[in-house]
């Protein structure tokens, strides 16, 4: 113990200049937009290798789950090319086209390599970046519905904000239903469930509906899926929010497709300038 406090007082001044420095450098990171996307793509790289290398090793255990979700989704766009005559899919060009919202979507497909699903605001790292010309705000998604939003990139890798952040809002619909819209949050109880809020009271919610994306944004097509209903607040009061079941498994997540608005710049622009 006495060595511990003389090592503190010989060295004091310098401990003190190096916790000037933290605190000058953590001041500088969360005030100047530069510099702190600067120390975030740095980070995104350094952390990225290692996150890559790691969820390599563990790949192989899942491999059995992934194909079945591959013949799953095989099947389910099968079936969407012969039914849905409203949606044209291009598959060499990987573009979607939207009729009914004239949007035109590209997507491209990677993996998980970090996952985080236990904490109020969770991220997830995946193994694209500026390099695949992944950008901010892009919509991240799989076979089963929809993931997150792309915050922040490097040259190779991404950040993503998941649904199971409590800063993430996302503009959801009853199924097929053109009508009665709300918002999409979390309350960061259950990774398993999220809340619908804002629906209208007369909206015919039943428990067991589907929910899916309401394409009334410039990042998610119309559409994605998204959970079940599994409960309704009681009293059907303004706010009606209601409880989510996500179809996937938040915990247990590997390939996903990015998903690009090619409309999202202008529309973008059209919206700012109506607004002035």
């Amino acid at each position: 113990m006495q060595q511990i406090i003389y090592f503190f007082q010989k060295f004091k001044y310098f401990l003190f200049f190096i916790l000037l420095e933290l605190i000058a450098l953590t001041f500088t990171f969360n005030n100047l937009s530069f510099h702190k996307s600067k120390f975030i793509n740095s980070a995104n790289s350094v952390t990225g290798g290692f996150l890559t290398t790691l969820s390599n090793s563990t790949e192989y255990l899942g491999l059995k789950s992934e194909n079945k979700l591959l013949s799953e989704e095989n099947t389910r766009l099968k079936n969407l090319l012969e039914k849905n005559k409203s949606v044209n899919f291009d598959i060499d060009s990987t573009v979607m086209d939207s009729t009914k919202y004239h949007q035109n979507y590209t997507f491209t497909n990677a993996k998980i390599i970090n996952n985080n699903y236990s904490k109020p605001f969770n991220f997830l790292t995946i193994n694209k970046g500026k390099n695949q010309n992944i950008d901010k705000e892009m919509a991240v998604i799989n076979s089963k519905g929809i993931i997150g939003i792309t915050e922040n990139s490097s040259n190779n890798y991404t950040r993503v904000q998941s649904i199971l952040n409590k800063n993430s809002g996302i503009n959801a619909r009853l199924k097929g239903n053109d009508f009665y819209y709300g918002t999409l949050k979390w309350n960061s109880v259950d990774y398993n469930i999220v809340q619908l809020h804002d629906m209208p009271r007369q909206a015919p919610l039943k428990i067991g509906d589907t929910i899916e994306t309401g394409g009334k944004s410039t990042i998610f097509p119309e559409g994605i899926p998204i959970g079940t209903i599994s409960k309704i607040n009681k009293g059907n009061t303004a706010n009606n929010q209601v409880d989510v079941t996500l179809f996937n498994d938040m915990s247990n997540l590997g390939y996903v497709y990015i998903v690009k608005n090619l409309d999202k710049e202008e529309l973008q622009f059209l919206e700012n300038t109506s607004n002035e």
